[in-house]
C-alpha cells in the first residue's frame, strides 16, 4: 500500500457533519422554553445551539447560571427529543457513500459527538449508518464527556489508537479545539454550522467542501 494511503482512525462529529439536525434540535429547544413559560426565539435564530453542549446553550437562552433551572429546561428538551426530535434529522447527501468508500479503503471510523451517546446510537442506527462505524462515542446524560477535548482523549485511550494516526472531522470550533488539545489533526467540513473562519481560527488543518470529497482527502495525501 502506498504510504499516502495509510490506514487512519477517523473520528466523525454527528450534528452538522453526518446529519443535519436543525429541525429536531431547534423545535425541541423551543418546546423546552415554552414549557418553562418563556417565549422562544424564531427557530431560524437557534442554529448557534447546534454543536456546543446544550447546558451552555440553555444557560444563555435562560440568561441564568442556575443549574436547577438549566436542568429543568434540559429535561423538557429531552422529553420531546427522546421520542420525536432525534428522528427529525436528515443525513447529508453523499455521506453514506463517503463512509462506505472510507471503510472500503480500510480506515476505521468512529462517531465522536457531544450529544448523549444513548441518542447518538439511536440516530446512527435509525439512518442505517451503524454498519460503517467501529463504535459510537458520545456524552453521558449527566454531561460527562460533553467537552470534545475530554471525549477525544477518552476515545484515544479506550481504543488505544495513536494520535498521529487519528483525525477529527467536524463542523464547529469545538471539534477543532478538542483535536488540537489532544495533538490530533482536525479537518473542518464546510457543509455544517461552522464557518470557514471559525474553523480556521480554531486550528483546522484543512477544509472539506462537501461529503463527496471525503474519500479523496484520505487517499491523495498523508495527514
Amino acid at each position: 500500500m502506498d504510504r499516502s494511503e495509510k490506514i487512519m482512525n477517523l473520528l466523525f462529529d454527528l450534528d452538522g457533519t453526518l446529519t443535519n439536525p436543525f429541525q429536531g434540535i431547534t423545535t425541541c429547544i423551543a418546546y423546552a422554553l415554552e414549557k418553562m413559560g418563556i417565549v422562544s426565539p424564531p427557530l431560524e435564530g437557534l442554529g448557534w445551539c447546534i454543536g456546543p453542549p446544550l447546558r451552555g446553550s440553555f444557560a444563555e437562552l435562560l440568561a441564568s447560571d442556575d443549574q436547577e433551572l438549566i436542568e429543568k429546561a434540559l429535561g423538557f428538551y429531552r422529553e420531546r427529543f427522546g421520542t420525536v426530535g432525534l428522528f427529525e434529522n436528515k443525513v447529508y447527501d453523499g455521506i453514506p457513500e463517503a463512509l462506505g468508500a472510507l471503510r472500503a479503503m480500510g480506515h476505521r471510523l468512529y462517531v465522536a459527538t457531544s450529544k448523549p451517546g444513548v441518542y447518538a446510537e439511536r440516530i446512527i442506527a435509525h439512518f442505517d449508518l451503524a454498519r460503517y462505524f467501529t463504535r459510537v462515542y458520545g456524552a453521558g446524560l449527566d454531561g460527562t464527556l460533553n467537552d470534545k477535548t475530554d471525549l477525544i482523549s477518552h476515545i484515544l485511550e479506550r481504543e488505544t489508537i495513536a494520535v498521529r494516526e487519528t483525525v477529527m472531522i467536524g463542523d464547529r470550533k469545538y471539534d477543532m479545539i478538542g483535536a488540537g488539545q489532544n495533538g490530533v489533526c482536525g479537518l473542518g467540513v464546510l457543509w455544517g454550522y461552522g464557518t470557514r473562519d471559525e474553523l480556521a481560527s480554531s486550528g483546522a488543518s484543512a477544509f472539506i467542501e462537501n461529503p463527496h470529497n471525503l474519500p479523496a482527502t484520505f487517499k491523495k495525501k498523508e495527514l
